[in-house]
């Protein structure tokens, strides 16, 4: 009887045991290190001095994550004098970081290691999985032609959307993309989508108690943390490499990819006809506006049937606005080609004047080509349509 107790006993401790070790789970797990950080490690330990950039959307903006990096970097390598640049801008995806990234990151000054997400906002924007590729590669290669000593990391944030394709049996198509292009340019991966969904599914915390939202409460952006901390610890945990290795580019997966994105200046519209530029922009209503998007000059038009414009260069035109309750349609033709239309509203326009990046032409011929925009109609009930453009967006 009692060696029977003793066989029970010992079978309940291996069944804990086995069940304790399956739901254990390792930072690591969700890390995969098709390259090295060894040029940012040479810069923070020998050259002692580096440059941290952190392009995102508000989930890097926030008060979190980036914040704890920044300061476990400062704490563990006192010696070292870092510069931490936050290109986070909330609402922002893929596509808009692109075109930003040379005003917003490159012109800040050299970069040595970049911490890059749009995952989540790609799921909330609607961003195309084309248009996601041809983002995503071209800030890889955008950031390499110009430092090619920088070292780049992509991360995949979680939404709830992302949990249930994991749980469809799926790989959430945002996330396959960052994994796609860390691993063709070997750039380290971290799936935060993953974790967070396997941690909850392993009954450690909950979503609407513990992590709470898309945008992380503290606890979750600890979580953030800790596994960014993980893939710098291990990467960092070794002697200085002699020399800066220099990133040799593959060819391209995608030719048009956005290596070229950037702005083009609003004054360059011509024919104008309806429209004009406020050179400091501000809304007279109290509809909420973000940083950087208010202030600045806009190319605005006074209602229905304005008309301009535009002489560029490049294999992709497009338009960064901000949509508010007044934003309606517009028509547009690329070189005098088929009117095409375009609905300027969101979701969110009632209560934000949100910044929108906007593709209209893609693929096109190499050489000069002309955009013509004219304003539409207004959105449902709303008795103006107003078109305001940040910026055009161009891609040689």
């Amino acid at each position: 009887m009692i060696r029977k107790h003793h066989l029970l006993l010992l079978l309940c401790i291996c069944v804990t045991v086995s069940v304790t070790a399956q739901t254990s789970l390792k930072q690591e797990d969700f890390i995969t290190r098709y390259g090295n950080l060894d040029n940012a490690l040479y810069h923070i330990k020998v050259d002692k001095k580096a440059t941290v950039t952190f392009l995102g959307g508000s989930i890097t903006n926030m008060n979190g994550w980036r914040g704890l990096v920044c300061k476990y970097l400062a704490a563990t390598y006192p010696a070292t004098a870092f510069t931490f640049n936050n290109a986070g801008i909330p609402s922002l995806g893929s596509l808009p970081h692109a075109f930003r990234f040379e005003k917003d990151v490159l012109e800040k000054g050299r970069t040595d290691l970049l911490f890059v997400e749009a995952a989540v906002n790609d799921r909330v924007n609607g961003t195309n999985e084309i248009t996601q590729r041809r983002a995503m590669e071209g800030i890889v290669r955008h950031a390499l032609a110009v430092n090619p000593q920088m070292n780049i990391v992509l991360m995949a944030f979680v939404d709830e959307d992302k949990m249930a394709d994991y749980h469809a049996g799926k790989v959430p198509v945002e996330v396959q993309v960052h994994q796609e292009i860390a691993k063709k340019y070997h750039l380290p991966f971290i799936n935060l989508a993953k974790e967070v969904t396997n941690r909850i599914d392993a009954g450690e915390f909950n979503w609407k108690d513990d992590f709470k939202d898309l945008h992380p409460s503290a606890f979750g952006q600890e979580l953030y943390f800790k596994t960014i901390r993980q893939l710098l610890d291990v990467a960092f945990n070794k002697a200085a490499p002699k020399r800066l290795v220099a990133a040799k580019l593959p060819r391209p997966a995608d030719a048009f990819n956005y290596k070229m994105g950037g702005y083009l200046d609003i004054h360059q519209a011509v024919n104008k006809k309806g429209f004009a530029v406020d050179e400091s922009w501000q809304p007279s209503d109290k509809v909420g506006t973000r940083e950087g998007f208010v202030h600045v000059p806009m190319l605005v038009s006074d209602g229905e049937n304005a008309s301009f414009e535009l002489s560029f260069t490049g294999r992709t035109i497009g338009i960064g606005i901000v949509s508010g309750p007044d934003a309606g349609s517009i028509n547009y033709t690329i070189d005098g080609g088929p009117q095409q239309k375009l609905d300027l509203h969101t979701q969110w326009s009632k209560s934000l004047y949100l910044p929108w990046y906007l593709i209209l032409g893609d693929g096109l011929s190499t050489g000069n080509h002309v955009l013509h925009i004219q304003t539409g109609e207004p959105h449902g009930e709303a008795k103006n349509n107003v078109c305001r453009i940040v910026y055009f967006l161009v891609n040689g």
